[in-house]
């Protein structure tokens, strides 16, 4: 599929699987590499990051790793809403730990700002972010990631994990929206 409309809205494909999931295994590696003997505990950012994150540690083949979720929003339809909700809570003992966050998309920073905020004030050795879309040119925090796979244009997008008023996450490609 070329073009798909969900709801009201045109897509057009902008990203195939092959370019993500090379992404993902680059990442992949660089992780193994840096994570190599640390106890890590990922946090996947849901609803977004499940099929990232999923890819990912597959990838990872670190035994000594975890994984947990974190399920925030701050998304209406095709616009962050810029107030962050935490639908559900983290359980795990972070103290101490290295974390790594695992994000579908940072385009403003705001959420990964704030999720870092909070684990480093739960006592978190380090934390790091991985994202796997990355729109520069919305960038409005400063805020560090640790890894990214993929520089994107700021564009509102949808497949692979990312949704349109909860429609398109399922499309393992990425699609750009072209029609209001």
């Amino acid at each position: 599929m070329n073009r798909i409309k969900l709801w009201d809205k045109e897509f057009e494909i902008s990203l195939k699987y092959s370019d993500i999931n090379q992404a993902i295994k680059e990442m992949a590696e660089k992780m193994r590499v840096d994570l190599q003997g640390k106890e890590t505990l990922f946090i996947c950012i849901l609803n977004g990051a499940f099929m990232f994150a999923s890819e990912l540690m597959k990838e990872l083949e670190l035994t000594d790793a975890e994984i947990s979720f974190l399920k925030i929003t701050s998304y209406s339809g095709s616009n962050s809403s810029g107030e962050i909700k935490e639908l559900i809570g983290l359980n795990e003992v972070i103290t101490g730990r290295t974390v790594v966050v695992l994000e579908d998309i940072v385009d403003t920073g705001n959420t990964m700002k704030e999720v870092y905020d909070q684990l480093i004030f739960k006592g978190a050795r380090e934390v790091k972010i991985a994202t796997l879309l990355f729109k520069p040119q919305a960038l409005k925090v400063d805020i560090t990631l640790d890894y990214v796979g993929l520089e994107i244009p700021n564009d509102f997008i949808v497949g692979f994990g990312l949704d349109y008023d909860r429609r398109g996450r399922n499309l393992k490609d990425i699609y750009t929206l072209v029609s209001e």
